[in-house]
């Protein structure tokens, strides 16, 4: 059996080690062309099973009729690359490999029958690896949670997830590894680091031509990178942990709040501005629908702890007068006729918006999800829309002064 070294790419050394260590259940692999990720699962699994005999696989595509060209040949090409041949049969009809010494077996299903899905039974042992190839062709987690619901039982289930990352942030793959889940590994790989002899020169020269004419598709191909579609409003985005220590050194520190309705939420921000570099930074976020004004006063104080001022939205002067009476300096912002248009355009313009998708996913979610509604002629509407946008008018709000004094270019 030739040494791991030689068969995966340095880029997951380390998801190879979490991955023996059991140190998470679920494992996102994401990236663009040539990465290798789906040829790291398929060896993950291969052995993996050769060393606990209790362990089997199902394999999944969305749909049923891809899955022989590919999960299956992978799972093959990594049978035949670690030099194990001779302990496993392939079967065509229904698809499966089986490792003889034992009689595991790895299945094959599409989603497109999930009878067959519910039904998957093993003789001997349990389904300790689940494989999601080109997970974003399925339809929600919804779908994903009815079917690990159905494999992950009788014992310590892995679940891997493996594709290219979509153009849009609207899609839910690249929503959903923005969510906080402690049990979860995202990781990214791009084929800048397999060996060149593995992908031959020939891939090399063609992504090298498609980033000289266009960058925009090499970036989403060959990078996995998430470019968007064009409609996307803020496109200076960098979604990341802001830590305790930076947080412990921000010295212009601005609070905004978004009063909520009956089915609209309250929201709350708190954010840091760094205005030689032109960062904002958002790191606290509360948001609540039905929320009293009561309630959020005392949500507020928690966080707030020297009573700073929170520039809220002056639609409201009653509401802004109650959460005084309860002890929280409140005033309304200034609002005028091109506010949302101004206040968007000021943000854009920034350098960059940090947002902590562990502190705040809700914020991180709306900002990403942003964008110009289509003008059903293949382009989009000119002004920006005034929906779905709390927490971005929460954050103008918050920055009220620091806008006054800038020039939006």
């Amino acid at each position: 059996m030739p040494k791991l070294s030689d068969i995966i790419s340095p880029a997951f050394y380390d998801a190879h080690i979490d991955i023996k260590n059991n140190d998470h259940t679920h494992y996102f692999f994401k990236g663009g062309r040539g990465s290798t990720k789906s040829s790291f699962v398929s060896v993950e699994i291969i052995l993996g099973m050769m060393k606990d005999k209790y362990a089997n696989c199902v394999a999944l595509r969305k749909v049923g009729m891809n899955l022989k060209d590919s999960v299956y040949e992978q799972l093959l090409w990594a049978i035949s690359t670690l030099g194990v041949d001779n302990f496993w049969q392939s079967k065509l009809s229904p698809l499966e490999l089986i490792y003889i010494p034992t009689g595991q077996r790895i299945i094959f299903r599409g989603a497109d029958k999930p009878k067959k899905i519910k039904s998957t039974k093993f003789r001997q042992g349990y389904c300790k690896y689940v494989w999601y190839e080109e997970v974003d062709e399925f339809t929600g987690m919804e779908e994903i949670r009815t079917i690990n619901q159905s494999l992950m039982r009788g014992g310590e289930s892995l679940v891997f997830y493996s594709y290219n990352p979509p153009k849009s942030q609207r899609n839910w793959v690249n929503e959903e590894i923005l969510k906080a889940r402690t049990d979860r590994l995202v990781h990214h790989s791009t084929y800048l680091t397999v060996p060149r002899k593995w992908l031959g020169e020939q891939f090399f020269v063609e992504a090298e031509h498609l980033k000289k004419i266009n960058e925009q598709a090499y970036k989403h191909e060959y990078l996995g990178e998430v470019t968007g579609t064009g409609g996307e409003v803020f496109t200076n985005l960098k979604i990341r942990t802001i830590t305790d220590e930076e947080i412990e050194h921000f010295d212009h520190v601005s609070r905004g709040l978004d009063w909520g309705y009956a089915s609209d939420p309250f929201h709350y921000t708190v954010n840091h501005y760094d205005k030689t570099r032109r960062r904002l930074y958002i790191f606290y976020e509360i948001q609540l629908v039905g929320l009293s004004n009561r309630k959020a006063a005392e949500l507020i104080k928690t966080e707030n702890k020297s009573n700073s001022v929170i520039v809220c939205d002056s639609a409201e002067p009653k509401s802004i007068a109650e959460i005084n009476s309860y002890g929280i300096k409140a005033i309304g912002a200034k609002k005028g006729p091109d506010s949302v248009e101004y206040g968007v355009k000021w943000l854009q313009d920034l350098e960059q918006i940090i947002i902590d998708p562990m502190r705040c996913p809700k914020t991180a979610k709306e900002f990403l999800e942003y964008a110009l509604e289509p003008d059903g002629n293949d382009g989009f509407k000119a002004r920006f829309p005034d929906k779905n946008n709390h927490s971005i008018d929460a954050v103008r709000y918050s920055r009220e002064f620091d806008m006054r004094n800038t020039k939006v270019r």
